[in-house]
């Protein structure tokens, strides 16, 4: 029996090695993440808002976007797909209808955060966070909505910036025995934090490395060796096509002119491969009339 790709990021996870996972905003940049051999792809709500709607990561998209977003990628790649699904829009009841919208979307994992709604990015000041009677409930609805007991429900707080760190583990132990898959303590401001997380809970842990966060920036294989099961870089590859956009752009402007022989640019036959044109070439010859 062949293996789903939820399957095989239960798998992963199960192996506690650390498991890299860049961050998409986009097909294109799910499409390289894969081309590149990485083994699953995050979809990232920050990354979704940043990049079309030119906004901050304030809990400005809906479910309907980020599903639209989940079956995109879905699409474009075969790697396990996680996908940051915020609050879960709303109450117990909203998440039950997210975990449906967004399993069927094509997602293997969902990330749920206690945070009040509208929610803020884990690494900016002044949030808030809702009880954790709330936030079990809400997981409890997650477990009992999905169709496939290999999709993955994460269950992140925040609360450690807003009630300190013995309230963020007892919230993270309340949660996986509410039925959580994995848990995620977001935005650990010290490496003797970060250390103490993997051993205190039992299920696979995340650390989120955000360049330029709150989080202390180490290896993947000392955060292995902490027992983090994943590491997640939810929007490095967005940081990188800023810095590639603007340097591209910058040269344009001050230059008038570009070609590929520098090296500001992928070449156009890159960006044809990138997005399989060879393949609807086989397609289109495939279908058409002319013999």
């Amino acid at each position: 029996m062949s293996l789903t790709t939820g399957n095989i990021l239960r798998m992963k996870l199960g192996e506690r090695r650390g498991l890299l996972v860049p961050g998409a905003a986009n097909a294109l940049a799910a499409r390289i993440i894969e081309d590149l051999g990485f083994e699953a792809v995050y979809l990232s709500g920050a990354g979704v808002t940043n990049t079309f709607w030119g906004m901050p990561d304030l809990g400005f998209e809906s479910l309907t976007e980020i599903a639209q977003h989940t079956a995109t990628l879905r699409e474009a790649v075969n790697i396990p797909l996680l996908v940051d699904a915020d609050t879960g829009f709303g109450n117990a009841l909203n998440v039950r209808h997210s975990v449906r919208v967004l399993e069927r979307s094509g997602a293997d994992a969902i990330q749920l955060e206690d945070q009040t709604m509208p929610k803020k990015c884990g690494h900016f000041s002044g949030k808030s966070v809702i009880t954790a009677e709330e936030m079990a409930g809400k997981i409890k609805a997650a477990v009992d909505a999905r169709l496939s007991g290999d999709f993955l429900i994460i269950a992140r707080t925040d609360a450690l910036a807003v009630e300190g760190f013995d309230a963020a583990i007892e919230r993270a132990e309340r949660y996986i025995e509410a039925g959580a898959d994995v848990t995620f303590v977001e935005a650990p401001e010290s490496a003797e934090t970060m250390r103490k997380i993997p051993q205190l809970l039992s299920a696979p842990q995340i650390v989120n490395v955000v360049v330029g966060g709150k989080t202390p920036v180490f290896a993947q294989e000392k955060l292995a060796a902490m027992g983090f099961a994943l590491v997640l870089y939810a929007n490095v590859a967005l940081q990188g096509a800023i810095a590639g956009m603007q340097a591209a752009l910058k040269q344009l402007k001050t230059t008038g002119r570009m070609d590929e022989a520098g090296a500001m640019v992928a070449s156009f036959a890159e960006r044809q491969r990138l997005v399989k044109k060879p393949f609807f070439d086989e397609l289109e010859s495939k279908y058409s009339e002319r013999k």
